[in-house]
């Protein structure tokens, strides 16, 4: 059964669309990956993780308004919230990565064992994924808090932003729907 909205697609713009749902995304994810590999985040003191931290998770905020907007008045709903997924869930994780890998550079015992970035990244996804290993803890005050903020945050990343693509899609698709039927 094909998707809403490319019934009207030959076979070689189906595949098209789909490669681009597929290769978009996963660019996006490596290069996200690549550049918390190698931006420079030795020389950051621990009053800037915090504000890049708020920064990161406002930024995000309006990113993921603009996407769902952008969902909706796509031509192709579906792909438009993959891509916009895609780019919004590996920035919120990698940002959390980067605030646990700064906090635990800039403060020696702020977690249970010496935190690189790959470290950071495991237990950023740990924490998303509430499997929580208990290898990795927060010791101090500061690195509780963060991962307290983390664990709203994924609750309202899981539940409102899921919800909102998810609707953003419907809405779009019922859009075309009716443009398709006037």
């Amino acid at each position: 059964m094909d998707a809403p909205g490319l019934d009207g697609l030959d076979r070689a713009a189906r595949r098209h669309l789909y490669r681009r749902a597929v290769v978009r995304p996963l660019s996006t994810v490596i290069a996200l990956i690549a550049l918390y590999y190698t931006l420079p985040l030795d020389h950051v003191d621990d009053p800037e993780v915090a504000l890049v931290l708020v920064a990161g998770l406002l930024a995000i905020v309006g990113l993921c308004t603009w996407q769902v907007r952008a969902i909706q008045r796509a031509r192709y709903p579906g792909v438009q919230a993959i891509e916009g997924l895609a780019f919004a869930v590996p920035l919120f994780l990698l940002l959390f990565a980067t605030g646990y890998y700064v906090l635990a550079s800039v403060t020696p015992g702020a977690f249970t064992e010496l935190v690189n970035r790959t470290d950071a990244l495991y237990f950023t996804v740990t924490v998303f994924s509430t499997v929580g290993f208990g290898d990795i803890a927060p010791v101090t005050q500061p690195a509780r808090v963060a991962v307290l903020v983390q664990m709203v945050a994924d609750l309202l990343v899981l539940g409102v932003l899921l919800r909102a693509v998810t609707g953003a899609v419907q809405s779009g698709r019922a859009r075309q729907h009716r443009m398709a039927t006037e």
